[in-house]
């Protein structure tokens, strides 16, 4: 990556509070192997593990930068952007996809305008296609957060939107 463009991908990312990645460093530091509480702290207060974030914990455990990326790029449990407040799951594996699952994924893209592994502008919604959720007997099957929808139909997906439009963002 050249200069210019990290110099323009600093500059885009949002301010990020580094007292919040404080507390969470300073709750591990005597921890041996503390990097991974550590990430997992500061991406359940931030909501995914933005780059200063990830710089600032390099310099404050003493370790390469480039282990931080390599433990945030390899386990998919990380985030380096920004997701929604309401993450839809649809489950594509086999007993999902006889029973209906591509027609549900598309009408979720089609509806919130989005498409697999994004988020929408507001930070609403992320939309993920997973391989299996593990009720295969309600398939096909979607979840919101930590709420199940199984038996899912089209009508079912606007229902779902309709109802977490309707959720506060805080």
């Amino acid at each position: 990556m050249s200069e210019a463009v990290a110099q323009q991908a600093k500059e885009q990312e949002p301010e990020v509070d580094l007292s919040i990645a404080d507390k969470v460093i300073d709750k591990y530091i005597d921890l041996p192997g503390n990097l991974m509480p550590v990430l997992q702290g500061v991406q359940d207060e931030y909501g995914y593990v933005p780059r200063k974030v990830a710089d600032y914990v390099a310099e404050r455990l003493n370790v390469y930068p480039s282990q931080i990326y390599g433990v945030l790029t390899f386990y998919a449990q990380f985030h380096l952007k920004p997701r929604g407040k309401f993450i839809i799951r649809v489950c594509v594996g086999t007993a999902c996809h006889v029973s209906g699952a591509p027609r549900i994924v598309e009408t979720f893209f089609d509806k919130l305008h989005i498409g697999h592994a994004e988020t929408t502008p507001d930070l609403r919604y992320t939309f993920e296609k997973v391989a299996c959720l593990g009720a295969c007997g309600m398939a096909p099957l979607a979840m919101v957060n930590d709420d199940t929808f199984g038996k899912m139909t089209v009508q079912k997906v606007d229902e779902i939107i309709a109802e977490y439009n309707q959720r506060p963002m805080k």
